[in-house]
């Protein structure tokens, strides 16, 4: 997975609606993408029962971006933080 985590934008998850999501999946290694969601799963295990915050490193047309947010429900397709605020998983890079 990339590491590019100094260079990511910190937004506020508010922002996060206003963002375009390219198509294209930001993850190519299988490994990466078994990786991504074994991730996803915890942070939304630390989201919901210790209500902990992570920090989602992801990339919509302008380029990286992260925010420090809690998960609080994962689809097939996207992440939903507070408010139904998502995010789709094919755009994430990492979770910290």
């Amino acid at each position: 997975m990339n590491t590019n985590f100094d260079t990511a934008v910190l937004i506020e998850k508010e922002e996060i609606a206003h963002l375009h999501f390219p198509k294209e999946d930001v993850l190519f290694e299988k490994e990466d993408l078994i990786l991504r969601y074994k991730k996803l799963n915890n942070a939304l295990t630390i989201g919901n029962l210790e209500h902990d915050k992570v920090i989602i490193l992801f990339q919509d047309i302008q380029g990286l971006k992260k925010v420090n947010t809690t998960i609080w429900g994962v689809t097939d397709k996207e992440i939903i933080l507070k408010k139904g605020v998502t995010i789709p998983i094919h755009r994430i890079e990492n979770i910290y």
